[in-house]
């Protein structure tokens, strides 16, 4: 099976990798970036392609989901407000840039 290949994934799994690459696309992450992302959430929460194998019956955990939006909370805490500001001005720029 050659890199890149999602035969082994299920419907539910590819539904799952879609969800999370559009939300991330509205978050002016690009196509390529969001679809790496996405897939790679979806490998470590259910422990990669699942039918085909012994490992069918794992259990499913949504941490990595979590994890991110608590990990840039607890950044962007630290840091002060013209750098929040500054940081908001740039990503709503990029979303314009990257809606074109």
């Amino acid at each position: 099976m050659p890199r890149g290949d999602k035969s082994a994934y299920t419907d539910k799994q590819k539904r799952q990798a879609e969800h999370i690459e559009k939300n991330y696309e509205q978050h002016g992450v690009g196509e390529k970036e969001a679809e790496r992302r996405a897939w790679a959430t979806v490998n470590k929460e259910t422990g990669g392609g699942k039918k085909n194998g012994s490992g069918r019956g794992h259990a499913i955990t949504h941490e990595p989901s979590r994890k991110g939006g608590k990990a840039g909370g607890e950044a962007s805490a630290q840091r002060t407000a013209e750098e929040r500001s500054a940081s908001a001005r740039k990503a709503a720029e990029t979303r314009k840039k990257n809606a074109k």
